[in-house]
């Protein structure tokens, strides 16, 4: 992959993970990847239309998964494509947690773990830090 498509990617997501929407200037420790949404081993290319930008945790807890179980009703659902669907129609922020308003939301909020203790605390502080968090 080379350096302009590397920096169309971060462009075109604001710099932000196209996942769960941390900013990359929240997280200066732990670079950003370039991630395939569909990975190489399922014949995934290296094409714009394929990249996408991701924060560590959510691409190492995506991997190379297209698919899990709704944890809702363990039916098998795809998760969310950066290229292909809107974040607002399946996630809707309710104060620090991210929450799936649709099968492949929840699907994918589950899989790549929104709301665990570590990225609460981090949202909280960068919602915060922000003024953007409203606490009871």
């Amino acid at each position: 992959m080379d350096a302009p498509l590397r920096q169309l990617v971060r462009e075109r997501a604001r710099y932000r993970c196209e996942y769960c929407r941390l900013r990359a200037e929240d997280e200066p420790d732990a670079p950003f990847h370039i991630e395939h949404i569909v990975a190489k081993q399922h014949r995934g290319e290296s094409t714009e239309g394929n990249l996408a930008l991701a924060c560590l945790h959510c691409n190492l807890h995506k991997g190379t998964n297209l698919y899990s179980l709704d944890p809702d009703t363990d039916e098998p659902v795809r998760l969310f494509h950066p290229r292909k669907d809107r974040w607002e129609d399946h996630f809707e922020r309710d104060g620090v947690r991210l929450v799936g308003i649709t099968a492949v939301g929840r699907t994918t909020a589950w899989l790549l773990q929104f709301n665990s203790d570590i990225c609460l605390l981090q949202r909280r502080s960068i919602l915060q830090r922000r003024g953007w968090l409203d606490e009871d």
